[in-house]
C-alpha cells in the first residue's frame, strides 16, 4: 500500500480511475473509497469491512449540482445543502425517476458533499464515489475495530485484512471521531434529523429556518 501527501492527490484520483480503493482522511476519521460507477471497486468496500452488502454505502458528490440532476430533492434538502455542502452532513435522498442508480449506495441514498481533502479528490476524480469508515463494519466488528484516525492506523488496518487498498493519502491525525450527522429529506416532506453527529442539531435548524421567519415544513 502507497502512502501518499495530499499534493498527491492526483495519483490517488488515477489509482480511483483505475478501479482501485484508497483511504482518505476526513475530519472524522479515515474513509475508504472508490469509484461509485464500478461495481467490482464497490464490493471490494463491503468486503474490506465484512459489511453486509443490505447496508449501503455513503455516496460522494462533488456539488449540490450534481445531486439535483440525479436526486428529486425537496425544498429542505435544497436549504440544507444549500448552507450545509460542502461539509459534513449527509442526506438521505430519493433518486429522481430515471436516473443512473448506483446499487451500492441504496434507495433512498445517503449522500454527502464532502469539503477538506476528501472534497478536493471526489473534484479531481470527477465522478461520484462511495465510502465508507476504515474499519471493519458491525456486526462483525470486535471491542478492539475502531475506526482509523491516523495513516498509520489505516495501514494496520491494511494489514490486518489485507483489504486490498491501494493507497492512503495522509492527512495527519482526524481529531473528531465521530459520524457524520444525517438529515432524512423524502421528495415532498419536512426533512427528519435521523442521526446527530459532526454537524449539531441547532445547526441543522438553523438551515432550515429561511430569513425573516420560522420554516413551516
Amino acid at each position: 500500500m502507497d502512502v501518499l501527501t495530499p499534493a498527491q492527490l492526483p495519483d490517488a484520483a488515477r489509482l480511483l480511475a483505475a478501479g482501485q480503493m484508497v483511504a482518505v482522511p476526513t475530519p472524522r476519521w479515515y474513509m475508504l473509497c472508490a469509484r461509485a460507477a464500478d461495481p467490482t471497486a464497490t464490493n471490494a468496500v463491503f468486503r474490506a469491512k465484512q459489511r453486509p452488502s443490505t447496508k449501503p454505502l455513503l455516496l460522494l458528490l462533488d456539488s449540490p449540482g450534481t445531486a439535483e440532476a440525479l436526486f428529486d430533492l425537496s425544498d429542505d434538502a435544497r436549504l440544507l445543502a444549500g448552507v450545509l455542502w460542502p461539509g459534513e452532513l449527509a442526506l438521505r435522498v430519493p433518486w429522481k425517476p430515471g436516473a443512473k442508480t448506483v446499487a451500492a449506495a441504496g434507495s433512498p441514498a445517503l449522500v454527502g458533499c464532502p469539503d477538506g481533502i476528501l472534497g478536493r479528490l471526489v473534484a479531481l476524480a470527477g465522478e461520484p464515489l462511495v465510502a465508507a469508515v476504515c474499519s471493519i463494519s458491525t456486526p462483525a466488528a470486535g471491542e478492539k475495530d475502531h475506526p482509523a484516525l491516523t495513516a498509520a492506523q489505516a495501514a494496520a488496518f491494511e494489514r490486518t485484512t489485507r483489504a486490498g487498498i491501494a493507497a492512503v493519502v495522509d492527512g495527519g491525525i482526524c481529531p473528531q471521531g465521530r459520524h457524520m450527522t444525517i438529515v432524512d429529506c423524502p421528495a415532498g416532506a419536512a426533512a427528519r434529523l435521523e442521526r446527530e453527529g459532526t454537524v449539531h442539531a441547532r445547526a441543522v435548524e438553523a438551515a432550515l429556518t429561511p430569513p425573516g421567519g420560522p420554516h413551516v415544513g
